[in-house]
């Protein structure tokens, strides 16, 4: 018992909270960013993510394991692909990209609903539920833009490469698509050597102090 108590005591509290506050709030900003893309192809004719059970907020069916350690630990990641088939598009083409596009846009809104709660919380909730909520609600708006922002990225198979290709001509379209496999090779080279850390920190914090400026101009005026 006595060595137990002694195991105990040296863990690191703080460090223990702060990686179960950022599994936590990776683990909602990757369901809310895979629901939309299902939601997306669901509502342009394509079922196969509904059909699949990926409309669904249970973790197990989203993550990627390394994908969300990277989340949790670097501030952008990603989770398994919701599964699309282009061919129930009534144009494929934008079919795919207007379902990309909904992941990064549900992050960004997700960001923008966090930071109010925030200041919700910080004008108006109990100390303690301040403290612990807003170190929670912060973590989920720095995430879920790190996640949005990252999936921009016009590097298959990230969701930015889905709109770049909905832009490009239909013979261009059709050859980069042979290649679209190769992406994820170039994305963990990219990753790995840190050439992305540098803009993808500097575009999150200006994001997130435009969004703390915006959503908490309300509360300081009334």
């Amino acid at each position: 018992m006595d060595g137990f108590k002694a195991w105990l005591a040296q863990l690191n509290y703080a460090w223990l909270l702060d990686t179960g506050v950022a599994l936590l709030a990776s683990l909602l900003c990757i369901m809310v960013h895979e629901v939309c893309h299902g939601l997306a192809a669901w509502a342009l004719g394509d079922p196969t993510a509904k059909s699949r059970g990926r409309l669904s907020f249970n973790p197990l069916h989203h993550i990627d394991l390394f994908g969300l350690l990277m989340m949790a630990l670097f501030g952008f990641g990603w989770a398994k692909a919701v599964p699309v088939d282009p061919r129930r598009f009534k144009n494929p083409k934008w079919g795919m990209a207007l379902t990309a596009l909904a992941g990064p846009v549900s992050n960004f809104l997700l960001a923008a609903l966090a930071l109010l709660l925030y200041w919700v919380l910080v004008f108006f909730a109990p100390f303690t539920w301040a403290m612990y909520g807003s170190m929670f609600l912060l973590r989920v708006a720095v995430l879920s833009l790190g996640l949005g922002l990252f999936n921009l990225f016009p590097i298959p198979p990230l969701d930015g490469s889905k709109v770049l290709f909905a832009i490009l001509p239909d013979r261009l379209y059709g050859k980069l698509l042979q290649y679209e496999r190769y992406g994820m090779f170039l994305l963990m080279a990219l990753l790995f050597s840190g050439v992305l850390d540098g803009p993808l920190h500097a575009m999150v914090e200006w994001c997130l102090t435009l969004l703390y400026t915006v959503t908490g101009l309300p509360f300081f005026l009334f």
